[in-house]
């Protein structure tokens, strides 16, 4: 069973802003990516870190920083 990890707030405003540094840079990769696949494989990893940064700043949820 997985377990709810607590964070500070400054730990978790600096996991908020690696996520969303990544989840640009993957949207960015997403829109050069020539592979059906490979480009399927990045919208997934993108759909996840919204699905975090959802749980992690509902205010945010939706908004690409």
């Amino acid at each position: 069973m997985a377990r709810a990890m607590e964070f500070t707030p400054q730990e978790q405003a600096l996991l908020v802003t690696i996520l969303r540094e990544r989840q640009r840079e993957l949207l960015h990769e997403i829109a050069r990516a020539e592979l059906r696949d490979f480009r399927r494989e990045l919208q997934e990893r993108e759909a996840l870190l919204e699905s975090l940064l959802r749980k992690m700043t509902p205010e945010a949820a939706g908004r690409a920083a």
